[in-house]
């Protein structure tokens, strides 16, 4: 891991590659290189140079300043350690003995140290603790064998790989040519007038072409002046359909802001509208689903739905579990995707398994679709990116249009997905007979006015700054909620964790009295989601218990910072700092009340010196196990 960047073209291919690393970032990484072949003829073309550092990008373009070089095509690579340290000897590219051939990529070579003693006893002389290195010496000795083409030579090489993997390599031996393979990490190829690219995700090809298409598991690219040929591990030729992105460019920078989680949280009006456009009626109370393989009659006859995620995506499919019982009436089981498949889950064709993924690439809720459908279930993906590898392979798909989002903690992303959970809900309630359609037309009522609500919301930094600069040096916090409440306390104490590195816990309010009590003393800040729809009779109920945990906590001298509906009158002295929300609906508030978590946890962050954008050890899109 963590990101990918190749061009062959007209253009002076250094600042292409460098300018696509760094809207690459987001994906977290330690090192960073590039390697092109210059401009030449002769025997083998071009000379290959290679520069490479430790840190961030800067120190890659003081290497270049120091020693610069150009060429007119070639691979970069930020990369997140996971064989070796992060050190510029163990950054990508890699090269092989002779130094003709490099190689970037993402994932892990399960089975490298078999093949790295093999290597070694043929002659082979390996420079870094990697497992990619053993890729380049692969390629090197099918060259040496006769492979004619560098195609040709990686076919040979990648049935001998174990794991997962997203390959790019070039070689003076056979120039003019980039050279791209895929199993389980994502790789998008894009395609310029006169020019091409092939990158671990859109961001680093927008600026530049519109048109991609994603490489599948078990597809090989060849990338050359004249255009890109599309073959299978075999050899034999394949074809995949290309997307026009419809993302503005401009959705990718940070457009004034100091950072890109704080634009992505104030994009989530915008995210939210954007997910409802099309998707609902007022007027017929009516839910509609696109890109589906899936019939209404389908729908109807599930008796069951199982939720897969990871992550901030878990936590929205957990909220989805209550929204679907309410609104569908149909049983809801929810799973981690890493657990799923290592438990021998009981599937049933009459189950309904839904996957959430922002990327739509994340290995595990990839491995949890594939297993559900070879166990007979039909699926449904959840997903912000058009043609990626969940939306492809499931039933049908349900794409949330949040856009680019950069930043590492998912923000707009996890709001449009509790956005598509609701259509979904409505819609396999409508489908069902359990939801009427004037309870549905109420219902989207008030979806519709929650993108004006969230806007309500923003633009009151001066609240979170000053609770930030009370609670930065807290140690721990603790996170409380009730029902569908409950996964946004999860969430809200995921993202204080995530950026600035405070322990968080999120914890059900009920079970205060079984434990957590323990905890509490004066220096343990208590943040409890006490908002409430006041017309459900059992959303009141949760809200009076609520109540109650609130006083205990205050008992035990917590600080208590309470999200609750605006001017609600009974916190009185309970409360330290109140962050109101507009009202809503039970099933919607989680919407509205993850902003001002959100927010909280972005100015602590900011207050404790942490790089928001880029927390450490931690990747935009999990791609490996």
């Amino acid at each position: 891991m963590c990101g990918i960047v190749g061009y062959i073209g007209k253009k002076r291919v250094v600042p292409v590659i460098l300018d696509g690393l760094k809207r690459l970032e987001y994906r977290g990484y330690d090192s960073a290189g590039i390697a092109v072949i210059e401009n030449g003829d002769g025997p083998g073309g071009g000379k290959l140079e290679l520069r490479r550092a430790q840190g961030k990008l800067r120190n890659l373009e003081e290497s270049i300043r120091l020693q610069p070089l150009e060429g007119h095509y070639g691979i970069g690579h930020t990369r997140w350690a996971t064989h070796g340290r992060p050190t510029e000897e163990n950054a990508h590219p890699h090269r092989d003995c002779s130094g003709e051939i490099v190689v970037v990529h993402n994932g892990i070579i399960e089975n490298y140290l078999a093949l790295k003693r093999e290597l070694a006893a043929a002659g082979h002389v390996f420079r870094t603790e990697t497992d990619t290195e053993v890729v380049a010496h692969l390629i090197e000795a099918e060259m040496e064998r006769g492979a004619a083409t560098l195609e040709a030579a990686l076919l040979a090489v990648l049935p001998r790989l174990t794991g997962v993997y997203a390959l790019a390599v070039i070689s003076t031996r056979d120039r003019d040519k980039i050279v791209a393979a895929r199993n389980g990490p994502p790789a998008v190829i894009g395609l310029g007038a006169d020019e091409f690219f092939v990158a671990s995700d859109i961001p680093a090809l927008l600026h530049h072409t519109r048109d991609v298409f994603f490489l599948a598991d078990g597809d090989v690219a060849v990338l050359t002046p004249e255009g890109v040929r599309l073959m299978d591990f075999q050899g034999r030729p394949v074809s995949r359909e290309i997307t026009h992105i419809t993302w503005d460019p401009i959705l990718a920078e940070k457009g004034g802001f100091k950072h890109f989680m704080l634009k992505e949280i104030y994009e989530q009006p915008r995210a939210v509208r954007d997910t409802l456009l099309g998707r609902v009626s007022r007027d017929r109370g009516e839910a509609f689903l696109d890109e589906m393989e899936l019939t209404a009659a389908d729908f109807a006859a599930f008796q069951s739905v199982r939720i897969v995620a990871c992550g901030t995506s878990w936590h929205a499919g957990l909220a989805g579990k209550y929204m679907l019982e309410q609104l569908a009436r149909i049983p809801v089981e929810v799973d981690y995707g890493s657990e799923f498949r290592y438990r021998d889950p009981l599937v049933r064709p009459d189950q309904l398994t839904v996957l959430v993924s922002q990327s739509g690439e994340t290995a595990d809720t990839l491995a949890a679709l594939r297993e559900a459908r070879d166990r007979g279930s039909k699926t449904l993906a959840i997903a912000n990116v058009v043609g990626s590898m969940l939306m492809r392979e499931a039933h049908g798909s349900l794409l949330t249009h949040a856009g680019p989002e950069i930043g590492v903690a998912s923000t707009k992303a996890f709001t449009s997905q509790l956005a598509a959970l609701v259509v979904l809900s409505i819609y396999l309630g409508r489908v069902r007979g359990a939801l009427s359609a004037s309870a549905a037309r109420d219902l989207i009522e008030e979806f519709d006015r929650i993108p004006a609500k969230l806007e309500s919301l923003l633009n009151h930094d001066d609240i979170y700054e000053a609770l930030a600069r009370r609670l930065y040096r807290a140690r721990d916090f603790l996170y409380l909620g009730r029902g569908i409440h409950f996964p946004i306390a999860l969430e809200g104490a995921l993202k204080l964790k995530e950026i600035s590195y405070i322990h968080a816990e999120g914890y059900p309010a009920g079970e205060m009295k079984h434990g957590p009590n323990a905890l509490i003393d004066e220096n343990l800040p208590v943040v409890v989601l006490a908002a409430r729809d006041p017309s459900d009779p059992a959303s009141v109920t949760r809200y009076e218990k609520t109540l109650s945990n609130i006083k205990e906590v205050k008992a035990r001298e917590g600080e208590v910072i309470v999200v609750a509906n605006a001017g609600d009158s009974n916190l009185g002295d309970a409360a330290d700092h109140v962050l109101e929300i507009p009202a809503a609906p039970e099933l919607l508030l989680p919407i509205l009340e993850v902003v001002p978590l959100q927010l909280l946890a972005y100015y602590i962050a900011v207050r404790r010196g942490c790089d928001v954008d880029q927390p450490r050890n931690l990747a935009k899109s999990v791609t490996v196990e």
